[in-house]
């Protein structure tokens, strides 16, 4: 698979920020999950927003992009917080519809590494950011809302919003599925991208390509 597969190097820094925050955003779901359920989403991605910032800031090693640490970290809790079955499906597109499930768990766990791989590579960028919340339009009854802000610091100010859906039953709350980042959506970039790997190789055909991207990517 050729170098599309990861995001353009010209935006790398800014979606590596941007993926930090997602990713930290459901970290902070674990320490906070007395406030999931009832917490409006804005004001749930400010805080989360604010406090990821801050752990990235004072943690050197998950700045210097110590894959082991951050993986330890997605494993153990962010992934059970972010709806990443959805986001993969919606990434991989139709072909996800017949994909055995031994075919999904392959291709989770490889998008997974492909996506930390490529934000570890320039979370040392992290600085001086903001996060600031635009308006929000969401209405008390929503279940699936767009959170927009804007990550201010060194540079221009960086566009990010999130798109969350509201999960019923045991572990109710807000889960992240879906980032825009400077108008780009993220699951979109990668739909392209993976749907011109299944059509010359079919589905897998795409997880040998990501696993061996992943192989040849980033620190182990």
């Amino acid at each position: 698979m050729n170098n599309k597969i990861l995001l353009q190097r010209r935006d790398l820094g800014r979606l590596a920020l941007a993926g930090a925050l997602l990713f930290g955003a459901a970290t902070a779901f674990v320490h906070q999950s007395a406030f999931a359920a009832d917490e409006a989403p804005d004001a749930l991605v400010k805080r989360l927003s604010t406090d990821v910032l801050e752990t990235i800031k004072a943690d050197s090693s998950i700045k210097a992009g110590d894959i082991n640490k951050i993986m330890l970290l997605v494993d153990s809790k962010i992934m059970p917080n972010v709806n990443f079955q959805r986001m993969t499906a919606s990434a991989v597109g139709p072909a996800w519809r017949q994909a055995t499930p031994e075919q999904q768990k392959r291709l989770q766990d490889e998008f997974k590494t492909l996506l930390v791989r490529t934000y570890a590579g320039a979370l040392d960028q992290v600085s001086d950011q903001t996060v600031t919340i635009r308006p929000f339009r969401g209405a008390p009854t929503d279940t699936d809302v767009l959170v927009r802000t804007e990550v201010k610091g060194r540079g221009d100010p960086v566009q990010l919003d999130y798109r969350l859906e509201k999960t019923p039953g045991q572990g109710a709350g807000w889960k992240v599925y879906n980032l825009n980042v400077l108008g780009v959506w993220l699951v979109d970039t990668y739909r392209t991208q993976f749907a011109q790997e299944i059509n010359k190789s079919g589905i897998d055909g795409l997880i040998a390509a990501l696993a061996a991207r992943n192989k040849g990517n980033g620190k182990g």
